[in-house]
Parts: structure tokens; C-alpha cells; sequence
């Protein structure tokens, strides 16, 4: 699949201190990625390296196919938009004038899309109020505008819901998806708010550490997560032999675990397993989240 961002062994490091280690990440085109850690694993500093707010210390990136170094690269950021850590206004602006500011900078025509970009934000009829007025929810909006003035396909967003409440979250989520569906932008996203982004992301990259120690699929997630029954016993090799014989679907978790993603009639199981000398120890019901798939996920790998 055609990439927008791929890393390459990306590093980042602060004397003694290595922000990122080792990162080698693959954003598809039309995705919505999301990039998940917790606080202090590097997510931001990985976002301000691919903006060019920073330099690697090692590795290599492309975007568009515009390596790092090469005169192309400049062309290529054009393409693309940012909020990192919080939206850069001017405060004693009004939402409009923050856009008329930032066409200039960027050398496009004062009446041209400003409205439209408003509209598609929420923020048009926001008047003479000025930014600096604005609630937390408005601002991360108007920072998404600023970001959309140069008519980008790639947006990097960097915690977009944080400290929004309840319904500043659900309007930030509905905006993102609006602008990956209905204009087919790519958007990176970094969160530690895994519920909200589960009901976003197409793609994951688990970042801990400063390693990305995992790139999935949303559809690779939710198989993973999906709800299941987990039985422990005496003899999984039994257990399979006989979920066979039934037809029903499942998977080896452990040496004596097996994930059953289907219900089961409990008296036709524990007889099965009788005849095959197999006792069933327990049967538990699990619905794994995002949050508990990536805490499983780091706790026990840090590389891959």
C-alpha cells in the first residue's frame, strides 16, 4: 500500500536521554493512524521530527516519497498539516483573522476557502469573538483550521482531545473522520485516550519507550479484542481436538489456555473432554479492550 510517512530507523536522542529508538513506521494513504503511548514514550517528539521541528539524530524518513535532505522535501510539507502539542493562535485575533494570517504566511489568496474552512469546523459563526476567548474545544478547532489553510491531505494531529470534555470529544472525532472520509485526508493522530481512538483509527503503532514495538491494522486489533470464552484445562492439545469435532472456532492463548470465540454448550464440552481423559479447570469470558491489548502488548515485548 502507497505510503504517506515511512521511517526508517528514525533515533532521537538528548545526551543522555533516547527519546526514540530504532523507529521504523509505515503511514498508508487514506489511513487513519493512530499513534498510541503513554505519556513520555515519544510520540510528540516523533511527531515535531516528521514536522521538521526537529532533526533525527539517526535514521531516515520519506513523505510522498520525499526523502529527508532532498530539495523535494520542502514540496512535499506543503501537502501536509500539523497541531503539535496545542494549536498555535493569536489570541487577540478572531477565528477569521487567525485563517487571513496564515493564508498570508503561506502566500495564498485572503478570500478564497476561509469561509468554507470555517463552515467545516464548526467555528463560522463565531463573529468578532477572539480566540483567546474561545473554550478548549473551540481552540483545538480553530488550531485543526489553521492546519487545513493550506488545503493539506496529510494532517498530524498530537493529542487533538486532550482535556476536552464529553462533547468537545465526540465534535473533535466526527471533524476527523469528516476530513478522512469526505476529503480523503490522511491523518496521524497520537492519543493515550485508547477507548476514542479505537473508534477512529484504521492503523495502529504502538509506541513504548521510544520503540515502536508493534504496527497493526484496526481489523488485526479487533480480531485480537474480540469477545471470546477462555477455557483453562488439563490438556489443551485435548481441548482442540475437540473443538474440532464441534465445529466451533477458537485459538491457542497458553500451554493450557484456549480462546473459544463462540458459545459453547458446557455439559457437551466437559463430557467431550472426559472421554479424552481432559478436565476443564475454568471457563472465563473475556472482552479484551484496546487499553488491555496494549498494556498486554508492553509489558511483555519491547522490540519486534
Amino acid at each position: 500500500m502507497e505510503a504517506v510517512l515511512q521511517t526508517y530507523g528514525l533515533c532521537k536522542r538528548y545526551r543522555r536521554f533516547t527519546a526514540l529508538e530504532n523507529v521504523n513506521m509505515h503511514v498508508p494513504k487514506g489511513a487513519i493512524y493512530g499513534l498510541v503511548g503513554k505519556n513520555g514514550a515519544g510520540k510528540t517528539t516523533l511527531i515535531r521530527v516528521i514536522c521538521g521541528l526537529q532533526e533525527p539524530t539517526a535514521g531516515d524518513y520519506t513523505l510522498y516519497g520525499a526523502r529527508l535532505g532532498d530539495k523535494a522535501l520542502h514540496r512535499a510539507r506543503r501537502r501536509m498539516g500539523a497541531v503539535v502539542e496545542t494549536p498555535s493562535l493569536y489570541p487577540d485575533m478572531t477565528a477569521e483573522q487567525n485563517l487571513k494570517l496564515q493564508y498570508r504566511v503561506l502566500g495564498l489568496p485572503e478570500d478564497k476557502g476561509i469561509d468554507g474552512i470555517l463552515e467545516l469546523v464548526g467555528l463560522s459563526n463565531t463573529g468578532k469573538k477572539k480566540a483567546g476567548h474561545f473554550s478548549l474545544g473551540m481552540k483545538q478547532r480553530l488550531g485543526i483550521a489553521v492546519a487545513l489553510c493550506g488545503d493539506p491531505d496529510f494532517l498530524v494531529l498530537d493529542e487533538p482531545t486532550n482535556g476536552l470534555d464529553p462533547q468537545g470529544i465526540v465534535e473533535m472525532r466526527e471533524l476527523i473522520l469528516q476530513l478522512n472520509r469526505e476529503r480523503q485526508i490522511t491523518v496521524l493522530i497520537s492519543s493515550h485516550i485508547l477507548d476514542e481512538l479505537a473508534k477512529l483509527a484504521t492503523h495502529y503503532g504502538f509506541l513504548d519507550g521510544g520503540r515502536l514495538v508493534r504496527q497493526v491494522t484496526a481489523q488485526e486489533v479487533e480480531a485480537a479484542c474480540r469477545k471470546c470464552l477462555r477455557a483453562t484445562v488439563t490438556d489443551a492439545h485435548a481441548l482442540c481436538l475437540v473443538l474440532d469435532q464441534l465445529g466451533l472456532p477458537y485459538a491457542v492463548a497458553g500451554d493450557n489456555q484456549v480462546d473459544i470465540y463462540q458459545q459453547v454448550n458446557v455439559t457437551q464440552l466437559v463430557d467431550a473432554l472426559s472421554q479424552k481423559g481432559c478436565q476443564l479447570l475454568s471457563l472465563k469470558e473475556r472482552d479484551e479492550s484496546l487499553e488491555s491489548y496494549f498494556i498486554n502488548l508492553v509489558g511483555g515485548e519491547r522490540g519486534e
